[in-house]
């Protein structure tokens, strides 16, 4: 195979790194970019307000709280959950009242029905139609016969005003208002659903209750030498048990019944032999032990694919 020069063009393939370079250079095409560490929430932030946690909380799913957000948030889902409520019993109201305003009207109905039937002094009416075009009616009133004689109403003639608005004589009241939503022929009141009382997790949305919170314990990194604030340190915590430096590299794990925070490895090294807390000498079971979720972005999942891909104009040859 013989050697091309650095700028060769004669090549018959064209290779990845030219077409990536094209595509860099005239705009077309997809640039693919690893998003940087400052796009991913640390393992100790908190999962509402993405910052380092004063008085960390964790759900039984694994998911990391300040303790000061998470009871804010669940207060004021309580707070939406009863003005929810009272719009809907006033809702419910409503409808009793309209269904007991129907039934009085259904009862009034048949009431007057039944007293203009007992009323009714008229008998053995008959209704001829003369030679004048008048009608007339025969019956009798307490035995006497009488005699009654009522013209014929003219018939309708088309209107002449030659009027073609559809709001003239008196039907603008009548008539919807097309340009306004809720007063469309189609438009139809809507309904308030009955709100659900449980509050959810904000990041997993599973049912969330303020006692099932459990308070996290961080282990601080002792270095004399280190100067820095905590929130200044790329190192602040550590294992509990192991003393290895926590990172959202490291995968960690909460124990329950301290709060105690540890590497995976500790635990399935240590702590999985005999299932016994390393520091309180407690017996612990699997349901002790939450994985503590690590920080993602809002483009991947949690530390399996960090990337965006950014769409470009594309040309076809």
């Amino acid at each position: 195979m013989t050697r091309h020069a650095r700028n060769c063009t004669a090549g018959a393939v064209y290779t990845y790194h030219e077409k990536k370079k094209d595509a860099a250079n005239s705009g077309f095409g997809t640039t693919s970019r690893r998003i940087g560490k400052d796009s991913v929430k640390s393992f100790d932030c908190c999962s509402l307000t993405l910052q380092p946690c004063r008085n960390p909380v964790i759900t039984k799913d694994g998911y990391l709280f300040d303790k000061e957000a998470i009871l804010t948030y669940i207060i004021s889902k309580k707070n939406e959950y009863s003005r929810k409520m009272k719009e809907y019993e006033k809702q419910m109201k409503q409808d009793e009242e309209e269904d007991a305003a129907k039934a009085n009207a259904e009862l009034q109905k048949k009431l007057d029905k039944f007293i203009s039937t007992e009323k009714n002094i008229v008998s053995n009416k008959a209704v001829t139609l003369n030679g004048n075009g008048a009608f007339v009616v025969r019956f009798s009133l307490f035995s006497q016969p009488f005699l009654l004689f009522v013209s014929r109403p003219p018939a309708e003639q088309p209107s002449t005003s030659g009027a073609i608005s559809n709001v003239s004589l008196g039907k603008r009241k009548e008539l919807p208002s097309f340009w306004v939503p809720s007063q469309t022929p189609a438009a139809k009141v809507s309904r308030i659903e009955k709100p659900d009382s449980k509050i959810y997790c904000p990041v997993s949305n599973k049912p969330l209750k303020a006692k099932d919170l459990i308070e996290v314990k961080f282990t601080l990194v002792k270095d004399p030498a280190d100067k820095k604030s905590l929130i200044a340190k790329e190192n602040r915590y550590m294992c509990a048990v192991t003393h290895d430096i926590l990172s959202n590299s490291v995968p960690c794990a909460v124990l329950k019944p301290t709060g105690d925070v540890v590497t995976i490895e500790c635990i399935e090294k240590i702590i999985k032999k005999d299932m016994i807390h390393p520091l309180t000498n407690e017996k612990l079971s699997e349901s002790d032990i939450i994985p503590l979720q690590r920080g993602g972005t809002g483009f991947a999942t949690t530390n399996e694919k960090l990337e965006a891909k950014e769409q470009k104009p594309c040309l076809q040859v």
